[in-house]
């Protein structure tokens, strides 16, 4: 299959405060025509997002994200049940895009994106209806859940009526078993852990590499989860792919991107969560990173979804990430990502200074106080490691 070069000239904007976009040129190798069809997210310019009596914070996380780095590109947010008329009402952000109840209500669009992550990733019943209103409207479905578009056999016959695409995201064939082989010397890879589940790796990991492209360095974000393929336009989906080639497919991602003197990969589960700590391992030694952020949330006491299991403590999981990356490669955790968004900003600041004074380690809330800290981390880690 040829290699493709395609241009990321477009402008994720984020509502973030204080935010500057930046283009990104990359040749890439299409492995698949799942892959070559991932490239056609980059495309899509007027996208509606469909949540439909899924819109809290926890099932609409995607719908939130793809809202706050792609809201240039979201004409409006499909609720029929949700009071409010703008998605800001209803999320938190997003005050530009209307919330519609219809397809009929609907603006010129060119996508619907599945903007819900449910426990189990199932399709709702009752979307079908509106999916195939979507399709008759030449609408491309992009969706990131566990039931794939592609195996509907009606849908697909009515997006191939209709000249719509189908993409899901999670759907892929990677057989990559991992070499090992060494990187490109000089590509610093910055990978994102956690002390659990859905506490802001992603974001943290899209802060960091905007922050060091916003200084003018040569920075890639790797995508390894439904909502951070929405976002970019390219990535892995890692939780879907079988488990002998983790480490092997996020290596082959890595190595497109690789000319890039900074490399942010994206964090998924954690390495003390029991239900999703292997694919935490695979991404961890997949990577080969030379420095992690750890992540947490202020609060939390318990693993998400196993409310009897304890987390562990931030001392203990430093020391466990740290020596596990260091089996595959020389890693130390060089900063501290903090999500205090439960706390009030007295509380939050607080937070942060004690989590300073006790860790040792630079320190910030991305969405609070900005990813200043981490950058300077991170470009402090590329020295450290070039003049070995």
């Amino acid at each position: 299959m040829p290699r493709i070069t395609y241009d990321s000239t477009l402008e994720f904007p984020t509502l973030l405060p204080d935010r500057n976009t930046h283009p990104m040129k990359l040749t890439v190798n299409p492995k698949s025509h799942a892959e070559q069809k991932l490239l056609r997210i980059q495309s899509h310019r007027r996208i509606i997002i469909m949540t439909d009596g899924f819109s809290s914070p926890f099932l609409a996380k995607t719908a939130m994200s793809l809202i706050r780095y792609r809201g240039d590109h979201v004409t409006a947010v499909l609720e029929t049940a949700a009071d409010g008329e703008n998605a800001a009402d209803v999320f938190g952000v997003g005050e530009t895009i209307p919330l519609i109840s219809s397809l009929l209500e609907a603006p010129d669009a060119d996508a619907v994106y599945v903007g819900i992550a449910p426990p189990g990733g199932k399709l709702p019943g009752d979307w079908r209806d509106l999916l195939k209103q979507a399709i008759r409207r030449r609408l491309d479905i992009v969706s990131g859940l566990h039931d794939f578009l592609m195996d509907d056999p009606e849908l697909v016959a009515l997006a191939q009526e209709h000249g719509a695409q189908l993409i899901d995201v999670r759907r892929n064939q990677y057989r990559d078993i991992a070499d090992a082989k060494p990187f490109r010397q000089d590509c610093i890879r910055i990978h994102t852990v956690g002390q659990d589940c859905a506490l802001g790796k992603m974001v943290t990991t899209l802060e960091v590499e905007h922050g060091l492209s916003r200084r003018g360095e040569s920075a890639a974000f790797v995508a390894t989860g439904q909502t951070g393929i929405m976002v970019s336009g390219r990535g892995v989906p890692i939780d879907c792919v079988v488990s002998d080639f983790v480490n092997g497919t996020i290596e082959h991602h890595i190595r497109q991107v690789e000319d890039h003197d900074f490399l942010l990969i994206e964090g998924q589960g954690s390495i003390g969560h029991p239900a999703y700590s292997s694919v935490t391992a695979g991404l961890l030694h997949g990577s080969a990173p030379h420095g992690l952020i750890y992540c947490y949330e202020a609060g939390r006491t318990h693993v998400g979804g196993i409310e009897h299991f304890p987390l562990h403590s931030h001392q203990d999981l430093i020391r466990t990430y740290e020596t596990l990356a260091n089996v595959r490669h020389p890693c130390r955790v060089i900063g501290v990502a903090v999500n205090t968004r439960n706390l009030t900003e007295e509380q939050a600041y607080a937070e942060l200074a004690q989590a300073r004074e006790t860790l040792g380690l630079p320190v910030c809330d991305v969405y609070r106080t900005g990813a200043g800290p981490l950058v300077d981390a991170a470009m402090k880690l590329r020295q450290e490691v070039l003049s070995r």
